[in-house]
């Protein structure tokens, strides 16, 4: 744009003629400002989704590693032995409750991680607790694959597998329960704790105690009986 000044010939003054670009107006800075506050708007926008998918994401693993997993089979008399299982994938951890025909619930640890089954019976002042072995692992192991893919099971009388084990309580060596790693503290808290070993059997001088049935969907039932040693 170009801006003239004449000299009127009443001022005598000099003519003046100045080139100037247009003016900046109000309307121009718009898009400017409205640039910067989208961009505000938006990064906004991604750290809230980020945060909420983060905090989703610490759930959401716990939640699914849970798996309950029902079992019924009838026991050499017929009678249905009720069973629950808690597979908890993320701590390699299978928690058994193990309900007798009289209603009472004995609680079965499995802790894979290090390694040992804890056992807390009904009526029992105690925990006991066993290296696991081998076998241990893999009925363990085919109860986290089954639990993928059910979550009930009908065991049937005539292809269930039954075995006995015998575990000697080794009352001279009694744990700390403090000592004791999460879950196993908790479940044996105000209960003495003590190792056991396997055995052939108790012998005819010593006597059977108590038994604990455990059936794993792969048709294998186990009943663990315990018996003290000598001290």
């Amino acid at each position: 744009m170009v801006r003239c000044w004449k000299r009127s010939e009443a001022h005598s003054e000099d003519a003046r003629c100045t080139d100037r670009g247009p003016a900046a107006s109000p309307q121009s800075q718009f898009p400017h400002k409205a640039f910067w506050v989208s961009l505000s708007a938006c990064l906004l926008l991604v750290i809230t989704t980020l945060g909420l998918l983060g905090h989703l994401r610490l759930l959401q693993p716990r939640s699914q590693s849970l798996q309950t997993v029902r079992i019924t089979v009838p026991d050499q008399t017929g009678v249905l032995i009720n069973q629950s299982a808690i597979v908890d994938q993320q701590n390699d951890l299978v928690t058994f409750s193990v309900t007798s025909p009289a209603n009472q619930t004995s609680t079965v640890l499995f802790d894979t991680k290090h390694g040992l089954i804890c056992y807390k019976p009904v009526n029992q002042d105690g925990c006991f607790l066993r290296k696991m072995e081998r076998s241990d692992y893999d009925n363990v192991q085919a109860l986290v694959q089954e639990s993928t893919h059910k979550n009930q099971f009908q065991l049937s009388e005539n292809e269930t597998q039954r075995q006995t084990e015998f575990l000697g309580v080794l009352a001279a060596s009694r744990v700390d329960v403090s000592t004791l790693k999460e879950p196993m503290q908790t479940l044996c808290q105000d209960r003495s704790v003590h190792w056991t070993k396997k055995a052939d059997g108790p012998g005819k001088q010593r006597l059977v105690y108590f038994c604990i049935d455990i059936c794993f969907p792969s048709n294998v039932c186990v009943s663990v009986c315990f018996y003290y040693l000598p001290e």
